[in-house]
């Protein structure tokens, strides 16, 4: 009977010690770079600030040590790229990933745009989906992870290039990070009046917090491939856009708008009411160009250069198309 007792009290241990195995393995060991966005520049910069005062940067700042502190019980080392209200630049950032060797990077930010009715998660990647797949595969568990935290499973999304918003470089530290899978993920709009008010409550930002980590977890358990070098497969034409400024204007606003106008004159197929169509679809695009209606605007851009005879063109934009705009289910 002792024998029985002894044999089912291994069995159980090594179960137990299985489990907590394969539990924490995803995580365990890697070197998890995470980096809270902006910092230290309340007195210069107007653009981050919610409709009642809350600035991003303290936001990301927030959540990111949320973050830290969970990962670190899972048995990852992570780096982080401030701990406190300060500008760090993005060099430094970079810096402190390339010196650390980290595994992955992970830059935490929240949104702002001109329409204060907008508030969905982005998340971006660096330069083409079909040479940097392990940053694809990184934001799409990402992304889908706060949708599933902090919205409905309805809620629109986009997995995009940095291109898509700076389109002759990308953003300084997907660029500078590029080998490694790095996302740069802005989780929700702070410009939309009840996100800002969540987003200051501690408990919504550990369920981010927690999405974040679910998000890591599931992209270590699955196996690895090379980052491949920038533009050895494609290089994609740039895009000019509206950048940070204009992207807050009363024009940008209309982003909406205008493609459902654009839709409205494309169904009428004359050659006036095509060009008209096309040009309210192109300044949709550029007043949003990382939204989800900026994809669906490029198709009707494709569909209308097509029409006209621009094949050339068109070729050009089904590239930046499959290239920029990543499909997550």
């Amino acid at each position: 009977m002792l024998h029985h007792i002894w044999i089912i009290y291994l069995l159980t241990l090594g179960h137990f010690l299985t489990s907590a195995e394969i539990v924490d393995k995803p995580l365990t060991g890697k070197i998890i770079c995470i980096d809270p966005g902006h910092g230290g520049t309340a007195a210069t910069d107007s653009y981050r600030i919610g409709p009642t005062g809350e600035r991003e940067e303290w936001i990301n700042l927030r959540v990111a040590m949320l973050v830290k502190e969970m990962l670190e019980k899972k048995g990852a080392k992570v780096v982080l790229t401030r701990s406190d209200d300060s500008n760090i630049s993005l060099d430094e950032r970079v810096n402190l990933a390339k010196e650390n060797k980290a595994h992955i990077f992970l830059s935490i930010h929240h949104n702002a745009t001109a329409d204060s009715t907008v508030n969905f998660p982005i998340v971006y990647f660096h330069g083409n989906a079909s040479e940097n797949q392990e940053s694809v595969a990184f934001g799409k568990e990402v992304i889908l992870q706060l949708r599933k935290a902090l919205f409905t499973k309805n809620t629109p999304v986009s997995l995009v290039s940095d291109h898509t918003i700076f389109p002759m470089a990308g953003a300084r530290v997907l660029r500078g990070t590029y080998g490694m899978p790095a996302i740069l993920a802005e989780a929700s709009f702070f410009t939309h009046s009840p996100e800002e008010q969540r987003l200051k409550n501690r408990e919504y930002n550990q369920r981010e917090a927690i999405a974040f980590v679910k998000a890591l977890e599931n992209y270590f358990a699955k196996p690895a491939t090379t980052v491949l070098p920038k533009n050895s497969r494609v290089e994609v034409v740039p895009f000019k856009v509206f950048q940070e400024a204009e992207r807050m204007s009363p024009i940008a606003k209309l982003w909406r708008e205008d493609m459902e106008t654009g839709k409205k004159l494309l169904q009428k197929q004359d050659s006036a009411s095509l060009q008209q169509a096309y040009e309210y679809f192109t300044r949709s695009v550029r007043s949003f160009p990382d939204s989800y209606v900026a994809e669906q605007c490029h198709r009707f851009r494709i569909e209308i250069l097509e029409k006209t005879g621009k094949m050339s063109e068109a070729i050009q934009e089904k590239q930046r198309l499959a290239e920029f705009y990543v499909p997550v289910e």
